[in-house]
């Protein structure tokens, strides 16, 4: 194995998405346009579109879906060499109808196994002869399997162990998991392992049993990590860090609202990408509320993501 470097590594499972082009049931929906899909994978594409090296770990099926996701990953610059090819079980995908209304779209999940919810801890020995700053991961990925929740817990405490920092979104599935209780102790771990937490208030409260944002960014400071921001939505974020910072960051107005999901995954660019340019952690709040406002105006996951050049174009964060 030859080694390489990246900023950011990250795992997960990649999907086709399916967005209906006409507003109503899913079940109606008669014309699509498809695009690709997965929190990680979003992350990745927008951290890359930004200009940072980017490692993503996963698996995909030996089919067409499979030969889209690694062709849209190489256009974008995201590292396809941890992306294993599975001759025996299928890509994922999904289907989104599309809301008018700023309410969150219905989506229909087939990933039942999947090739990525394969992905066990067997497959940490591919990240050998990688070098990274940076690592995130999800509530998803340990959602699809006990082997993947092996691989994510394992691969934390690699990065850990090689001096990395981690970032964590809740990003909670609650069909996936067996149980709420085992979703709720899983996820509150692996938060604790992390230097930098990002759950939506709505997560936090299922997570914590409390209330506010400022009670949930505490709980998670007290659980071992660094810094806590809690994503408000259109209220924009509470920040809070192990060094005493406790402060709501206010969101960005948008026109229209085309499609919510996404939007989590944007904020995390930002703010990802904020923090390893050396912004403190309002300023990478201010920057992730920018580009989460910018993905609800599109109708993909990932193409309101934007570009270096569009994110300078936006001046330097008030």
């Amino acid at each position: 194995m030859v080694p390489f470097d990246v900023d950011v590594l990250t795992l997960g499972e990649a999907m086709v998405l399916f967005a209906a082009e006409d507003a109503g049931p899913l079940a109606g929906a008669a014309r699509f346009r498809r695009f690709c899909a997965g929190a990680e994978l979003n992350v990745a594409i927008g951290l890359a579109r930004l200009g940072l090296r980017v490692g993503y770990l996963s698996r995909v099926g030996d089919d067409a879906f499979g030969t889209f996701l690694l062709d849209t990953m190489r256009h974008e610059g995201v590292h396809t060499g941890l992306v294993a090819v599975d001759d025996t079980r299928p890509t994922g995908f999904m289907l989104k109808s599309r809301a008018t209304d700023g309410r969150d779209p219905e989506i229909e999940y087939h990933r039942r196994h999947s090739a990525a919810s394969a992905m066990a801890g067997g497959d940490l020995a591919s990240l050998r002869p990688v070098r990274a700053r940076h690592l995130h991961v999800t509530g998803i990925t340990p959602a699809l399997s006990p082997g993947c929740r092996e691989l994510v817990f394992e691969t934390v405490r690699w990065a850990r162990a090689r001096g990395m920092s981690v970032s964590f979104d809740p990003n909670l599935r609650p069909r996936l998991w067996p149980s709420a209780e085992e979703m709720c102790r899983t996820v509150n771990t692996l938060a604790g392992l992390s230097d930098l937490v990002l759950p939506g208030i709505a997560e936090g409260r299922r997570l914590t049993g409390l209330d506010d944002a400022a009670t949930i960014a505490r709980h998670y400071l007290d659980l071992g990590a660094a810094d806590v921001v809690v994503k408000l939505g259109a209220d924009g974020a509470w920040c809070a860090g192990r060094d005493g910072l406790s402060t709501r960051v206010p969101g960005v107005p948008v026109p229209k609202v085309v499609d919510t999901v996404g939007a989590g995954d944007g904020f995390a660019v930002g703010v990802i990408s904020a923090r390893l340019e050396g912004l403190d952690l309002v300023a990478a709040a201010m920057r992730g509320n920018r580009i989460g406002a910018r993905v609800v105006q599109h109708p993909g996951d990932s193409d309101g993501l934007p570009t270096r050049e569009q994110l300078d174009a936006w001046g330097p964060t008030p």
